[in-house]
């Protein structure tokens, strides 16, 4: 990746101080990272942040190693400080004073608590842009609840409309809320820059991730409201087939080898005609049952159970190639190893990056996933070892004297 000059990267000047932990929060930070903020990362050994924890093996006890926590948290900055030592909330202060943004991911009453509401952070600083991303928003009945991703994921419904037709919930895996709920925080974030260089205003960016989630649902929540049709019914939810769009086949087939698979989609008849020829022209395919897409759909369990029997019998990567040779949408499903050292086209896109780290050698995490032409994201540093630039960030940034910065230590405060 080619490293372009601070003052060409899109976020280059902005500093935000990043209280938040595990997922939603680091999500959104990473971003502004990767594309030239100062993103200094405030942590207690106290009170570490939850994904330092998810390590490898190999960890040993460090809180360096976490894979999690590297992909979240790489090109920022980490110091150490105790924000309940009467002194360390005077440096955080202060180092509120000199920033432009201030990220948390708690419940509603933990900045409260500290006395670093948003009406105390302005008195610090006028202008600040203060990103909060609870559960519930920072206002109404619940606020004070303590949420995660899966947790707000089931308030929205989103857990309600997961699984297979005629199956309990199976929820949606791992903290969909959380990355979705980053994402919504980083543009809340840009959009409040591109205010405050307008008018000179900073202000609260409350983030709710429930109501994010809700916002996820607004087909079935229309379809219950116009029609009185529930979400879960006999054919519901749809699993792998397509639920908006009567078009079959739409679904996941074996292939070759032990738990692979290929997912192919046919959207109208001329895709069905080169699926059919690619198949060999099986004579099932002519019967009456499968030459409409209104027939096909309804007869979809026989059809899928037909084009299961030929795709058995090559590896997802066949079929894939020589169905989209064909012009029939068609992807190989991919375990991680594949993607990260096989697959051919992420590799193009350089969607692996690399840096150095003290502890792991080297971290490979994922990239932004789109190509900016003059201020693309950047892959600077690794994940931060815990407390890195604790001693820049204190004697460069906040002045602290060199022969103070040792009492900091030896007294708890950073």
């Amino acid at each position: 990746m080619v490293k372009l000059p601070l003052d060409k990267q899109a976020l280059s000047g902005l500093r935000v101080i990043d209280f938040s932990w595990i997922v939603a929060g680091p999500q959104n930070t990473r971003i502004l990272a990767d594309f030239g903020a100062e993103v200094i990362k405030i942590e207690n050994e106290a009170s570490l942040d939850y994904a330092r924890h998810i390590a490898s093996p190999f960890a040993n006890g460090s809180p360096n190693k976490s894979p999690l926590h590297s992909t979240l948290n790489r090109n920022k900055k980490s110091i150490t400080l105790n924000v309940m030592h009467p002194e360390g909330m005077e440096y955080l202060k202060e180092l509120i004073s000199i920033s432009d943004v201030i990220v948390e991911n708690f419940s509603a009453k933990v900045l409260e608590k500290w006395g670093l509401g948003y009406e105390e952070q302005k008195k610090i600083r006028p202008d600040i842009i203060y990103c909060s991303m609870s559960g519930f928003g920072h206002s109404g009945r619940d606020k004070g609840y303590v949420t995660w991703g899966p947790t707000a994921q089931a308030i929205s419904g989103l857990t309600y409309m997961s699984g297979l037709p005629q199956e309990e919930s199976a929820g949606w895996g791992f903290s969909y809320m959380d990355h979705t709920g980053g994402f919504y925080g980083c543009l809340a974030i840009l959009m409040a820059i591109i205010h405050r260089n307008k008018t000179g205003e900073g202000q609260h960016l409350d983030l709710s991730q429930v109501e994010a989630g809700i916002g996820l649902t607004g087909t079935a929540i229309l379809d219950y409201t116009v029609n009185n049709r529930p979400f879960r019914r006999p054919d519901m939810p749809p699993g792998n087939r397509a639920p908006e769009r009567r078009i079959a086949p739409h679904n996941s087939y074996e292939c070759k080898g032990d738990d692979r698979w290929c997912v192919i989609s046919v959207t109208n008849d001329i895709e069905w005609d080169l699926l059919v020829e690619s198949m060999g022209s099986p004579t099932w395919a002519k019967d009456s049952k499968f030459t409409s897409m209104e027939s096909r759909v309804t007869n979809q369990d026989e059809l899928d159970n037909n084009i299961n029997q030929w795709t058995q019998q090559f590896t997802p990567q066949e079929i894939m190639k020589f169905l989209q040779e064909k012009g029939v949408p068609c992807g190989a499903v991919q375990t991680p190893s594949e993607r990260v050292e096989q697959d051919q086209q992420l590799k193009h896109r350089n969607f692996i990056a690399t840096a150095p780290h003290a502890e792991l050698e080297t971290t490979r995490v994922e990239s932004i996933p789109m190509n900016m032409s003059e201020t693309p994201w950047q892959m600077k540093t690794s994940a931060p070892l815990l407390g890195e630039h604790s001693a820049d960030i204190y004697l460069d940034l906040l002045g602290v004297p060199g022969e103070e910065l040792g009492r900091l230590y030896e007294e708890g405060i950073a």
